[in-house]
């Protein structure tokens, strides 16, 4: 029997499950940078237009930190410098594939079954592995092909759309590295997220500062450094190919020096007796939820230092732009253009802590899959309670990230205009004003996993529908009753001197709904649905 035996079953095994999963991330990131390029064509028209921006930008260490350089002032090369913080949702997206066809498989007990039959030793690995860089190569390809449909050279199309779908190969081989070091699907999702975090700070210290070789240490860097559209240097693609390959050639070896649900690294053993803490339900969630709401808690502060400090040079670089003026008030902001990028900035972190609050209200799915809700609602502890501890940390989380957010935000630029203590409050008010958008897609989940749990990652879709309305919305000027079907659009602007408070009423009186009618279903149903 050879290593691979299986491989080609397990592939479309992977396709079949995942139809609706991957079209969800590679067709809307597809078509992102090409929505960038029809906005730059609008936006500047002129050549002298699109200097004084590329300028401004080049001049701002928070938004060449945020983005990554810009090499030219071609629509093209604004449009690979726009895309640049695309290239992290790319890597997350392929990078959670591999380990949930990997990890994940193996820590549900699927993997050993399959393993059972006639199935080589590579030949799960290399499934999961095949899938995702089709997935990312598929992506590069239509991303390509929609840059030229906007009228930019081929060949730099072309060069930008592998830099994306060779970064998302090297973190997808990332992913299947880190499958075989931990025996959780969650630990090989915290390992890999790591790398991702330390790419991007190394990527971000380059490219902001004044040492560039940092960037070129990061897979982050290298997609950029093609330099698309200003020179097309190909031979940088070889460093992100060169990478997976060598991850890949670590990873395979180790995937037979390990027994079949194990990891390489050994888990760390709790203590003989538990203690207070875990008492009850509560103090359970709050030990399986505390890592990830410190690491999104640091992520988003970091995050708000960079937007805060960006703020004021992102609305000098546009002023005089009445397009971009418009569309930055529409995205969340007001006419005063410090105001407007405030605005919108602090709208995608809403959005971004939407994912955090879909993701802990799933946990409960997982646990359920996972066969570890069953033995613990056996004893004394009530549906409602195990629900509700879970869905604490869904509702309570988004409040604590985008807290720190909008305190990040106020302090550095508030620094900025020398006023601290007026923006400082004003900052975090806009960032909590996000909560209940996050709330009601928080609330959706809870609802599909009480009454369809096998459909509970659509809540994801509802997010990425959310995500896509609120990107594209402003720029393709959408109709009205469409926008209205994110509750992001209901968010009030509150960085207007007067502004409602109907939305964030009603926002919250939806969410509140939503999440009951789940804890009505989820005390009715059967336990477990797998």
């Amino acid at each position: 029997m050879s290593t691979l035996t299986g491989t080609r079953h397990l592939v479309r095994l992977i396709l079949r499950r995942d139809r609706i999963i991957l079209p969800l991330w590679v067709l809307p990131l597809a078509v992102l940078p090409m929505t960038y390029a029809t906005s730059f064509f609008e936006l500047f028209p002129t050549a002298a237009d699109r200097a004084a921006y590329a300028a401004g930008t080049a001049r701002n260490p928070s938004i060449v930190a945020l983005l990554g350089p810009v090499y030219g002032e071609s629509v093209g090369a604004l449009t690979a410098q726009r895309g640049g913080f695309l290239l992290v949702i790319v890597a997350l997206a392929t990078l959670l594939t591999a380990v949930r066809h990997t990890r994940t498989e193996e820590e549900a007990g699927r993997h050993e079954l399959l393993a059972g039959g006639v199935l080589g030793r590579y030949a799960a690995l290399t499934a999961a592995l095949v899938v995702t860089y089709a997935a990312s190569l598929l992506l590069g390809l239509l991303t390509a092909a929609g840059l030229v449909a906007t009228g930019l050279p081929a060949a730099g199309s072309l060069a930008y759309g592998l830099g994306v779908a060779l970064t998302g190969a090297v973190f997808a081989t990332v992913g299947g590295l880190a499958a075989q070091l931990t025996e959780s699907a969650g630990g090989a999702r915290g390992i890999g997220i790591a790398v991702l975090g330390l790419a991007f700070a190394l990527r971000l210290a380059g490219d902001a500062g004044r040492h560039e070789w940092l960037s070129w240490l990061s897979p982050l860097g290298w997609a950029p450094r093609v330099r698309a559209y200003e020179g097309d240097r190909w031979w940088v693609l070889l460093l992100p190919l060169v990478a997976a390959v060598a991850l890949a050639a670590v990873a395979y070896p180790l995937s037979v020096r390990r027994d079949l649900g194990a990891g390489l690294l050994p888990p760390r053993l709790g203590p003989v007796g538990a203690g207070r803490a875990l008492a009850g339900p509560f103090g359970l969630a709050w030990r399986l939820h505390r890592g990830q709401l410190l690491w999104w808690s640091v992520g988003f502060g970091l995050l708000g230092l960079i937007l805060g400090g960006a703020a004021k040079a992102a609305g000098r670089s546009v002023e005089g732009n009445p397009q971009l003026e418009e569309i930055l008030a529409r995205m969340g902001g007001t006419a005063a253009l410090a105001e407007a990028y405030l605005g919108a900035t602090l709208s995608l972190a809403g959005l971004a802590a939407a994912g955090y609050a879909v993701q802990a209200a799933l946990r409960m799915r997982s646990e359920e899959a996972a066969g570890r809700a069953e033995p613990l609602l056996a004893t004394g502890t009530h549906r409602s309670a195990w629900l509700g501890s879970h869905l604490l940390f869904a509702l309570l989380g988004p409040v604590v990230v985008l807290a720190v957010t909008g305190f990040a935000t106020g302090l550095t630029y508030g620094l900025s205009v020398r006023d601290v203590p007026g923006e400082l409050p004003r900052l975090v008010g806009a960032g909590l004003a996000q909560v209940p958008a996050a709330w009601v897609l928080a609330g959706l989940a809870v609802l599909l996993y009480g009454l369809l749990p096998r459909l509970a990652p659509l809540a994801w879709a509802a997010l990425a529908v959310c995500v896509l309305l609120g990107q594209l919305g402003p720029v393709l000027k959408l109709d009205q009753r469409l926008l209205d079907v994110s509750p992001f659009t209901h968010t009030p602007q509150v960085l207007r001197p007067a502004w409602d408070a109907t939305g964030l009423w009603a926002l919250t009186v939806l969410a509140v709904a939503l999440a009951a009618v789940g804890l009505s279903g989820f005390r009715r149903r059967d336990l477990p649905v797998v």
